[in-house]
């Protein structure tokens, strides 16, 4: 029989969660890192929001320049020196917000073009961390060949990240739910964002990872050596995410605050015994205090791009509120620049698992496993209507689903870990109720990424021309057939490994001096039947 790849860890390397970890990292990696950079290749250039600004800045800060020149007043560009082809990438626009307009528009980026000149920027005092790493490319190429390669690395480091997610969420010690919770927290729009020069992703990522492993710390908070690699893998993820973006360090304290609350506040003190931890805990220190000194130095909030107005904040504040649930639609995915939403079908599908994953995790028990949720919930609701509350006059309307995502994914997360315990004994019913739930998933995906094709090939008109894509204005690198085939062939198989995850019977139970094996008494003529039961108390109710 063929071996079949799981992301459970096998019973046999249950003592040792690191190395039980390794094998659910590496096939998380290639299947993630195969979506994101099909996602890289699928979309246009400079078809992600404010993915030009971005690219300047990669460019120039590969060059040295980790900050533009600026004038001082509030929404102009800063300038930078890059060179010509990335200096006037935002010719590749033309077909920005206009959903009946195809690529073949936009001008050929001449590869040759590499002499430096001014590019302008709106995103020239933004931390450099993120920039370093996707802007080496336009060092040794140029062309489209450049800034599709400064995609894929980004998309590459999105999908290390988020696969030490899955891993994680593999070593805690019912990780079913964990793991149900980390597919669904892998929208079609964050895999879209992470295809894209953005630093949005890396917050993203960066923030589900801060949580989950950090969970897993807490949950093995007597035994700190055998979860070590969670700890060198959070100081990266939270020395990356301080670094993202200006909202980031918040994120960081909330996703922080969340596994705290979940596991509660002796464990996290009782972590802060261990020398490690505190190593971990230095570096990353040092890298908020390095991205708080870069925010205030720098003044990255400055050079928002501004349309200041005279509404009141109560009043900007009682709107986002009332907007609450439109953004939910950014959260399963909207391409382009926010000018083509998933089609219906696909945000239906995430609406739901959104739903399910909440309520379940929200009805729990233990009940104490829904604190992170207690502190999560509101703050998705309350945080966007006084953030933009609080910038309504100087810089007007300016928020979007995707500034949140960091924070939503971290939620769904939650409810993941607080539902871990809910009994989940394979039936055929449930085995055939997860596939087809799987199949769905894996369809939304796909249709998001047809549906992107159709307006990118050749534009989405009043009347239905999905035929017309074999006739196409544009084609992205190798051809939109080929990518599909590509796209469905990986989803099928992280669909398939995630099918057989799930499914594996037993149930796995990390095997740690904190559980405990109880025996239970079968029905009169049975026989003793060993049941795991967890010290902590997941099966009682409370």
């Amino acid at each position: 029989m063929i071996p079949v790849p799981s992301l459970v860890t096998p019973p046999h390397r249950e003592q040792n969660p690191r190395r039980g970890q390794l094998p659910v990292f590496v096939v998380a990696f290639v299947i993630l890192g195969l979506l994101t950079t099909i996602w890289s290749l699928a979309s246009p250039i400079m078809s992600l929001p404010d993915e030009p600004a971005h690219t300047i800045k990669a460019a120039a800060v590969a060059r040295g320049q980790f900050s533009g020149e600026s004038t001082g007043v509030q929404g102009e560009l800063l300038k930078v020196r890059v060179p010509g082809y990335i200096a006037d990438i935002r010719s590749q626009q033309c077909y920005a917000f206009k959903v009946f307009e195809t690529p073949a528009c936009a001008p050929k980026v001449d590869p040759a073009d590499r002499g430096l000149t001014t590019g302008e920027t709106s995103a020239g005092n933004y931390n450099p961390v993120y920039y370093i790493l996707v802007g080496l490319p336009s060092r040794v190429m140029g062309g489209e060949g450049a800034i599709y390669t400064m995609r894929i690395i980004s998309g590459l480091l999105n999908a290390a990240i988020l696969a030490s997610v899955f891993a994680a969420a593999s070593a805690l010690r019912r990780p079913r739910m964990p793991l149900i919770a980390a597919a669904v927290a892998t929208t079609p729009g964050v895999l879209f964002l992470s295809g894209g020069i953005n630093p949005n992703a890396l917050e993203i990522t960066t923030a589900a990872a801060v949580f989950m492993h950090l969970c897993v710390i807490l949950e093995g908070a007597e035994h700190l050596r055998t979860v070590r690699w969670n700890i060198a893998a959070l100081a990266v993820a939270a020395s990356l995410l301080a670094n993202t973006r200006p909202l980031s360090l918040l994120w960081l304290v909330l996703a922080v605050g969340a596994a705290t609350a979940a596991f509660g506040v002796r464990r996290f003190v009782l972590i802060l015994k261990d020398k490690f931890v505190w190593l971990a805990a230095g570096v990353t220190a040092l890298s908020c205090a390095f991205a708080l000194y870069w925010l205030l130095t720098a003044k990255s909030f400055d050079s928002l791009l501004a349309s200041p107005t005279e509404i009141a904040p109560d009043q900007a504040f009682a709107t986002m509120l009332d907007r609450t649930f439109n953004y939910v639609i950014e959260y399963v995915g909207v391409l382009g620049w926010l000018d083509t939403p998933a089609p219906a079908a696909v945000q239906m599908t995430w609406v739901m698992a959104f739903g399910l994953l909440l309520l379940v995790g929200l009805t729990s028990r233990p009940v104490r496993g829904r604190w992170g949720l207690a502190l999560l919930v509101p703050l998705v609701i309350v945080l966007p209507a006084a953030l933009q509350a609080s910038t309504i006059q100087s810089l007007g309307w300016i928020w979007q689903g995707r500034y949140l995502m960091a924070l939503v994914v971290v939620l769904l997360l939650a409810a993941g870990v607080a539902a871990r315990f809910i009994p989940f004994r394979i039936t055929p019913w449930k085995k055939s109720a997860v596939r087809w739930s799987l199949v769905l998933m894996g369809l939304a995906h796909l249709y998001l990424m047809l549906f992107g094709f159709r307006r990118y090939t050749v534009g989405i008109i009043e009347r239905t021309n999905w035929t017309e894509m074999f006739d196409p204005t544009w084609q992205p690198p190798f051809t939109w057939q080929i990518l599909t085939v590509a796209y469905i062939a990986v989803l099928a198989a992280g669909g398939f490994v995630l099918y057989r995850s799930l499914v594996s019977s037993p149930a796995i139970l990390r095997r740690r001096p904190s559980l405990e094996v109880a025996v239970r008494t079968a029905p009169a003529g049975g026989s003793r039947v060993p049941e795991p039961v967890d010290s902590q108390g997941p099966a009682r109710s409370g």
